[in-house]
């Protein structure tokens, strides 16, 4: 699920006392054949393969995601769906790309020549406005927005500040989030917006100069737009540009005009979506779609030195119950915070069930594992099944949604089928966990909601009348759907680029838990019964809307395309 960090862990230190836990399932699995029904074995089955090691986490724009999408597309061709992707394939490509600093810049003012890599370095996510000629100016210190430059003054100039107090993380972002779009928003004229920092860190430059794997970001249509490149100067070099000390700078201050240029290379990085479509049986209504999605990509390796898996998944639960899901821009209390580290882990206890188990790939089983799955457990149900709908299914498996909904967006900006041809959508995101110890209302029967009426009250309705009609229905919640919830859901998972654009979503998910976006999001911890019944009634949503004599009626407001999403 899309970029929703908890509160960092002080990692497993602390020798702690073990609650009963062991390991439910083992570590691997042997895959046995898949079969026409939805059944807990065959999602087992495809999820160990899925969320295996071997896909070195799955992230955008390298070779583990390829591999979890060449899977896919291998599974969707057995089952015989039709390929709607690029060029009659399967996989419809993304124009990402890897861009990196290049120690070829150079910066020249008074005389005096800065160097790449020891005095600045840059960062820019599109194509950046020239340096040469270009003054500088002093702009005080990075998100005051009291008495801040004005356009006029900013414009075309490479405005140098000096850090913000209090340092950065978490809650300082969130703190300063609508400070950083004012203030940066008025410098959006500028040539270039340097940040004076006490030094340049090597690091920094190792990875700006050579980006990971996965450092990667979508070339849109619209880079040929310039703006301004963010640099990181140190005090030496913004005494150069400014001319003087800049602790006795005042603001609105000239200085130098500066000659020199800032280098990017950028490199392919091959990212793509997995759509198939499932033809209906009905010639009239054949042309018409209820999509189904889910995302396949993760965030790759953990940063830093491999860490100790079992007792962190088990601290993981001990300080999940404690502090949950604490909302976008909240901290812990101060009760929460005593309660975490007053936790104590056992570790000869756990060592003893458990050898120790270094890991570092976060594998996202359940994020968004569970979902990619759960939709290739539902496209064999359909087309090996008896029963089929009348109007086609169309599954897209989008990639980068946690780089901010890259796929969803691409997919549906430059859908394969007929945009208006789309009557749902139906999103799953996370729905291989949701049991209490997952979360305080969580259930063997638990199941969110969020968007189901959004767009239309009818499907809405449908949701409801086809859960009560299943042999088990679950119990849904609707709390994390609600105007103004501080989580923003509705905003944040692929749903919403369809929403955008008037398609009626349903998004489904089983909520967060201690192991979001750790390595010990692993197959051996999610709940197979609980996510083949979430399967079967998304199926079965699918099959009463493919079989509808009418499309979903759109009689809810519909968001501006191009405003921010706010819940």
């Amino acid at each position: 699920m899309l970029c929703r960090r908890l509160v960092p862990l002080a990692l497993l230190v602390l020798p702690v006392h073990l609650s009963a836990q062991a390991t439910p399932l083992p570590r691997t699995h042997t895959p046995q054949p898949t079969t026409p029904a939805i059944t807990p074995a065959d999602l087992m089955t495809r999820l160990y393969i899925f969320a295996d090691d071997s896909m070195q986490g799955r992230e955008t724009g390298t070779v583990g995601h390829l591999k979890s999408t060449a899977y896919i597309a291998r599974e969707v061709q057995r089952l015989g769906l039709t390929p709607a992707g690029d060029d009659g394939g399967y996989f419809q490509n993304l124009p990402m790309v890897r861009r990196a600093f290049a120690l070829s810049s150079t910066i020249t003012a008074g005389g005096t020549t800065l160097r790449a890599g020891t005095d600045f370095v840059a960062n820019a996510r599109g194509a950046v406005r020239p340096i040469e000629g270009a003054q500088v100016i002093f702009g005080g210190t990075a998100f005051d927005t009291t008495n801040m430059l004005s356009p006029q003054q900013v414009e075309g100039k490479i405005v140098v500040l000096t850090p913000a107090a209090g340092g950065g993380g978490r809650a300082a972002f969130f703190r300063r989030r609508g400070a950083f779009r004012a203030f940066y928003g008025a410098l959006s004229g500028a040539a270039a917006v340097a940040t004076i920092t006490d030094a340049i860190d090597p690091q920094m430059v190792e990875n700006l100069t050579h980006p990971r794997e996965g450092n990667v970001f979508m070339k849109s249509a619209d880079d040929g737009e310039a703006s301004a490149a963010q640099l990181t100067i140190t005090p030496h070099a913004a005494e150069v540009l400014l001319g003087n000390a800049p602790e006795s700078a005042t603001k609105g201050q000239l200085g130098k005009t500066v000659r020199g240029s800032i280098v990017f290379t950028e490199d392919p990085a091959p990212a793509r979506n997995v759509v198939a479509i499932l033809p209906g049986t009905d010639p009239a209504l054949r042309n018409e779609y209820v999509a189904i999605g889910a995302h396949t990509d993760h965030i790759g390796f953990s940063q830093g030195q491999p860490v100790d898996h079992d007792s962190l998944h088990i601290y993981n639960a001990e300080r999940f119950a404690i502090v949950g899901m604490v909302p976008r821009g909240v901290q812990p209390t101060d009760a929460q915070r005593q309660a975490v580290a007053a936790i104590h882990l056992n570790l000869d206890s756990i060592h003893a069930l458990h050898p120790e188990h270094l890991d570092s790939i976060r594998n996202g089983a359940d994020d968004d594992g569970s979902g990619s799955v759960t939709m290739l457990e539902i496209a064999e149900a359909f087309a090996r099944g008896s029963v089929k709908p009348k109007r086609s299914i169309l599954f897209v498996w989008h990639v980068g949604e946690e780089k901010g909904l890259l796929g969803s967006r691409w997919f549906t900006d430059h859908p394969t089928v007929p945009r208006d041809s789309i009557v749902a959508q139906l999103n799953m995101d996370m729905v291989g966990r949701g049991a209490a110890t997952d979360l305080p209302v969580g259930g063997p029967d638990y199941l969110a909601l969020v968007g189901s009426r959004r767009l239309s009250t009818e499907l809405g309705d449908l949701v409801e009348t086809v859960n009560a009609a299943e042999k088990n229905p679950l119990r849904f919640d609707y709390e994390y759907d609600a105007n103004g919830h501080p989580e923003n859901i509705y905003c944040r998972s692929d749903h919403y680029s369809y929403a955008r654009y008037g398609i009626p979503v349903v998004f489904f998910t089983t909520g967060l838990h201690g192991d979001y976006h750790q390595v010990t999001d692993e197959p051996e911890y999610i709940d197979y019964p609980h996510m083949a019944r979430i399967a079967q009634l998304v199926h079965d949503i699918a099959l009463r809307v493919g079989n509808m004599d009418h499309r979903p009626v759109v009689d809810q407001p519909v968001p501006d395309l191009n405003a921010p999403c706010r819940q």
